[in-house]
């Protein structure tokens, strides 16, 4: 089955998840009825937004939900696992609404196949991503006191269909994270592909590019829209 490949940019979180949802409504109903999936990946650039995981500490917020408001920052709890982060403007949060029976494939294998989506991107421009124990998604200057993260993944599986994803800082600056401690962390920081480059990236390109490795790594046609 070829994935489907969508893009929004400046795009409300509400709206953001309603797509997804229904892509993964569909899904499941499909696999109780014992139809074949449509494979979607939705690369979304969202307006300021925090989202909150299923086991998430509210005290990772630092601000209260009114103040964030204020400052034009929605927050949001959704079924991802994972604790807070932050989407917004140069960054690609990417959803895959796959079924993972079809791919054969667990959830393990999965999400560290969107790692390794992640590392190859990285490799494009000469830079080297990693992973580390006991923490999600991918990370870079894991050798210093303080590892920083430009890949953050959370995901929801249910009936073998997935949502949520993969958050990936383009050219997101990692001030805007300022609002929580990212992914729960207070020992750990952010970085952006601009950051390690040196300067600001096409929001395309990138996009473009990851849909060619997720063809890759998951060994499916990607169809654009």
């Amino acid at each position: 089955m070829d994935i489907i490949s969508t893009t929004h940019t400046d795009i409300e979180y509400a709206d953001s998840l309603a797509l997804q949802q229904q892509a993964f409504d569909l899904g499941v109903e499909a696999k109780k009825e014992g139809k074949s999936v449509q494979h979607r990946l939705f690369f979304n650039e969202h307006r300021p937004v925090i989202t909150l995981g299923r086991h998430a500490k509210e005290s990772n917020v630092l601000f209260s939900e009114a103040f964030l408001a204020q400052q034009g920052v929605s927050l949001f709890h959704i079924s991802r696992g994972g604790d807070a982060t932050y989407h917004g403007p140069g960054q690609w949060t990417i959803y895959p609404v796959f079924d993972l029976e079809e791919l054969g494939m667990g959830v393990r294998e999965f999400v560290e196949s969107l790692e390794e989506v992640a590392i190859r991107i990285l490799a494009m421009y000469g830079l080297q991503g990693h992973r580390l124990p006991g923490a999600s998604g991918v990370w870079m200057h894991v050798d210093s006191p303080m590892p920083r993260k430009v890949a953050a993944i959370g995901i929801h599986c249910s009936r073998y269909i997935t949502m949520h994803g993969m958050a990936f800082n383009v050219n997101t600056d990692p001030q805007a994270f300022h609002w929580i401690n990212p992914c729960g962390f207070t020992d750990k920081g952010v970085t952006s592909l601009h950051l390690e480059v040196g300067h600001e990236l096409s929001m395309e390109t990138l996009r473009d590019r990851f849909e060619e490795v997720f063809s890759e790594v998951f060994g499916r046609k990607i169809i654009k829209y």
